[in-house]
C-alpha cells in the first residue's frame, strides 16, 4: 500500500529536506503511544521533557499537544526552523545543538527522550558516550532517559531479489516526492540502508524535449550496530541505571525497535 505524506504548510517556502525528513520520518507513528505514556508517568504537572534529535517535531509537537513542555533540540538549522514555525502556540522551545555537545540554560529535566535511533547515528561508542554524558548533565535526580534503537533489521537486495517495494510519496507545490528502500546491509560494526529518492511533476508531464521522470537520487543512512545490553553498559559509566527495555512493533514499513529506558 503506498503512503502519502500530507505536509504542514508553513509560513515560508518548505525546502526539500524538509519535504524528504516528513516523507522519511514523519510519517512514523508507532511509537507515539509509548512516548505519551513515558511522558504522563514522569513529566505530569508541568515537569519539563527534553526530545534529543527533533526533526520537524513528530514527537515533540504531539506531547505539547497532550499538554506537555517540551525543549526540541535538533542540529539541522533548517529542519529546527520547520519546527520552530509548527510549534507555534504550543509548549515548545526549538534549539539548535550537536546531541554530543549541548549546554542548555535548564538541567531539570524529567524526562528526556532519543527516537527513531538518533542514538545509532552518533559515530561510535565515542560519540554515544559523549551524548550521554550531555543528556545526563541536563537531567535532575529521578529523571529517565529513553532511547529508541533497532536491534533487528532483515538484510535485502531489491534490485537482485526483484523485489517490488512500494514507494513512500509526499506531492508539495506541484511535484511528488518518492523515496523507496533498495538495499539494506548488515556488517559487523554498521547498518547501511539505502533509499532510491526521486522528484517528478505531479501531472508527469514535462515540456518539449524534457524526460518527465528525474534521475534517481540514493541516499544513503548508516547506522552504528548496537544491542540494548550494550547502550546499557556505556550509560552505566555516566550513572545512568537500566530499568527495562520496552518493544515497539513493526509496521508494514517499519522495522520493530527497542527502547532502553535509564534513570538517573
Amino acid at each position: 500500500m503506498v503512503r502519502t505524506a500530507s505536509l504542514q504548510r508553513t509560513a515560508t517556502r518548505t525546502r526539500p529536506i524538509v519535504v524528504w525528513h516528513d516523507l522519511e520520518c514523519g510519517l512514523y507513528n508507532a511509537d507515539l503511544e509509548l512516548w505519551r505514556e513515558l511522558a504522563q508517568a514522569h513529566a505530569a504537572g508541568e515537569k519539563p521533557i527534553l526530545e534529543v534529535g527533533a526533526g520537524t517535531g513528530r514527537v515533540s509537537l504531539d506531547l505539547a499537544r497532550h499538554g506537555h513542555s517540551v525543549t526540541a533540540l535538533e542540529r539541522d538549522p533548517v529542519l529546527l526552523h520547520a519546527l520552530a514555525e509548527r510549534a507555534a502556540g504550543l509548549e515548545v522551545e526549538a534549539v539548535g545543538g550537536d546531541a554530543r555537545a549541548f549546554k542548555l540554560i535548564r538541567s531539570d529535566y524529567a524526562l528526556a527522550l532519543v527516537p527513531m535511533q538518533t542514538v545509532q547515528l552518533m559515530g561510535g561508542p565515542a560519540g554515544r558516550l559523549a551524548f550521554l554524558r550531555a543528556v545526563r548533565a541536563h537531567m535532575r535526580d529521578g529523571g529517565v532517559l529513553a532511547v529508541a534503537l533497532v536491534e533487528e533489521i532483515e538484510p535485502f537486495d531489491a534490485d537482485r531479489e526483484a523485489l517490488d517495494l512500494e514507494p513512500e510519496l509526499a506531492r508539495h507545490e506541484g511535484l511528488v516526492y518518492s523515496s523507496r528502500p533498495t538495499r539494506v546491509s548488515v556488517g559487523r560494526r554498521r547498518i547501511r540502508i539505502e533509499l532510491e529518492r526521486r522528484v517528478e511533476p505531479a501531472d508527469r508531464q514535462a515540456g518539449a524535449g524534457e524526460r518527465a521522470d528525474q534521475e534517481a537520487e540514493r541516499e544513503v543512512i548508516q547506522l552504528d550496530r548496537l544491542t540494548p545490553e550494550r547502550l546499557q553498559r556505556e550509560a552505566a559509566r555516566v550513572g545512568l541505571r537500566a530499568l527495562e527495555v520496552r518493544a515497539v512493533a513493526p509496521t508494514e514499513l517499519h522495522t520493530a525497535s527497542a527502547v532502553v529506558i535509564l534513570g538517573v
